[in-house]
């Protein structure tokens, strides 16, 4: 006598069916063969797909077209709600039942986690003792899968808040030389509206995309809250879903204009599926089929078919009209458009030389002394030359020179660098009056009888009181000063021979060693008288 199917497998096999399980999935979830799936469902074409509404035999006339449910407890491994509900025989349900059923919310909670069914079934051994093998909580987690799919979310905005942006091939266009070349199509579309701006370009590199983008906003009269564009590097330096690394041109136009970029999860286009429509829309009505004589004509071309064509038109989704809805909802609901336009510039890393200084179109520009050596950042236009750190933090700020000219500033030159000479002679008088009071005597003199030259001579002073003390210094140059000798090498010799000041003797009236002249007239008086 063949095999025949338990009650509760019966039962399932049209529950799956009523539930739009496809024949596979049925057999699958119920450890069947797919003949016994069709024979159950009173199929006769495999390729059926939906269950008859008559009742379905219970019996299987070939012993291979089934498994007997005697031993094994996992050969059920789907989630069993319907098919427990439909049983109406406890021992056979306990029989089909998958020992992962008595696990299931921990189950969830592992692939919540991004857990894979191998880790999973390590967890659930190691964890709850589980006997079963890892094919079933195989078979149990993919059922779980399938039942768990969810649908897109759609994404809908308030209006100003989001602007998403993209690109794609544009119409063909003649360049000077009258040939053929291939273009570009930007475009971005309001989330909330679906008011567009397009416009061709030949290149999608950074300043393209930011002068691109500005022109949209002046078109649209405001600035969004956010701007939604994918990972392309004219944009983003390094793609992170947590922390992308944006250009840091596209970071100072965000903060000249108020509004955050938002790149998409990488490899998901979905998250900007606005526009990733909208740009379809563009290539299959305004410019499949055209060519067009030049760039301009081009975007000539697309303005035009903006206002007649794509802001008339009543939005599929929407199902409104979309310049009036932008004209009486969103635009006033756009941030306010700074008065000046964001200014080009260019921008590159710069190594600063053994000099202190780096080289910007063939000029060389100063930078401070704790750079020496290192990377930084530097934008310029056709006025000025900026200096940034790491941080984008403005270090300083040069005016253009011409190729091979220098631009050195004062503060930049380390201390140790700068000779007294450039400092002045205020400077080195400064340091002489630390010396002593002939030391500066000294100096004043020698500068007012030797002009500049002097100012080496002084520092020259300067450089002895490394080597000796105040008080031989200060005999020194008031030996100097009395026999005008106002050079550094008299000075250094007075010091190497250590020689003693002559000392200017006043007449004095009255001494003890000296006797009154009186007494010396009397002396002659009295040797004249013995004569």
């Amino acid at each position: 006598m063949a095999n025949q199917l338990a009650m509760d497998k019966a039962l399932a096999i049209k529950a799956l069916a009523a539930a739009g399980r496809s024949e596979r999935q049925i057999a699958a979830a119920l450890s069947v063969s797919r003949k016994a799936v069709r024979r159950h469902l009173g199929r006769s074409n495999s390729k059926e797909t939906k269950a008859p509404t008559g009742e379905a035999p219970t019996g299987s006339p070939d012993p291979k077209e089934t498994k007997a449910l005697t031993g094994s407890s996992e050969t059920v491994d789907a989630p069993l709600a319907a098919v427990s509900e439909a049983s109406t025989d406890d021992s056979a349900k306990a029989k089909s039942r998958s020992l992962c059923v008595a696990f299931q919310e921990s189950i969830l909670k592992k692939l919540d986690q991004g857990l894979t069914a191998q880790r999973v079934f390590q967890d659930l051994r190691d964890e709850h003792g589980f006997t079963g093998k890892y094919s079933s909580v195989r078979r149990f987690v993919r059922a779980l899968g399938e039942r768990r799919e969810l649908a897109f979310r759609r994404m809908e905005v308030e209006p100003g808040y989001e602007l998403q942006v993209d690109y794609g091939t544009g119409a063909r266009c003649r360049e000077e030389n009258g040939k053929l070349r291939r273009t570009h199509v930007f475009r971005c579309v309001l989330s909330h509206s679906r008011k567009a701006y397009t416009e061709a370009v030949f290149r999608q590199t950074t300043e393209s995309f930011v002068r691109t983008l500005e022109n949209a906003f002046r078109v649209l009269g405001g600035v969004p809250r956010t701007v939604v564009f994918d990972n392309a590097k004219s944009a983003v330096t390094q793609a992170d879903w947590y922390d992308p690394v944006l250009n840091p041109k596209i970071v100072e136009f965000c903060r000249h204009y108020g509004f955050a970029f938002l790149p998409t999860r990488p490899r998901t286009p979905r998250h900007k599926g606005k526009v990733e429509r909208g740009v379809a829309y563009v290539q299959s009505n305004a410019l499949r089929g055209r060519v067009f004589e030049s760039l301009a004509a081009q975007n000539a071309h697309l303005q035009e078919w903006e206002k007649r064509v794509a802001d008339t038109r009543i939005h599929g989704t929407t199902k409104r009209q979309v310049g009036e809805v932008f004209e009486s909802v969103e635009r006033a609901a756009l941030g306010p458009l700074p008065r000046e336009l964001f200014p080009c510039f260019h921008e590159g890393r710069r190594r600063v030389g053994r000099d202190g200084h780096l080289e910007v179109q063939r000029a060389y520009y100063s930078a401070p002394p704790e750079y020496l050596g290192c990377d930084v950042w530097v934008r310029w236009n056709e006025k000025t030359v900026r200096l940034l750190n790491d941080r984008f933090e403005q270090i300083c700020l040069h005016l253009r020179k011409e190729p091979g000219r220098f631009s050195t500033h004062d503060a930049h030159i380390a201390k140790e660098k700068i000779g007294g000479v450039e400092r002045g002679a205020a400077f080195l008088l400064g340091k002489v009056r630390l010396i002593g009071p002939q030391s500066l005597r000294w100096a004043e003199a020698t500068l007012t009888e030797r002009g500049i030259e002097g100012l080496r001579t002084v520092q020259g002073l300067l450089h002895l009181s490394h080597k000796h003390s105040v008080a031989e210094l200060e005999r020194a140059c008031e030996a100097a000063w009395r026999n005008r000798g106002f050079s550094y090498r008299v000075v250094k010799e007075l010091l190497k021979r250590q020689g003693a000041v002559q000392a200017t003797l006043e007449f004095l009236d009255s001494h003890p060693v000296i006797r009154p002249v009186a007494e010396y007239g009397d002396f002659l008086r009295n040797v004249l008288q013995g004569d």
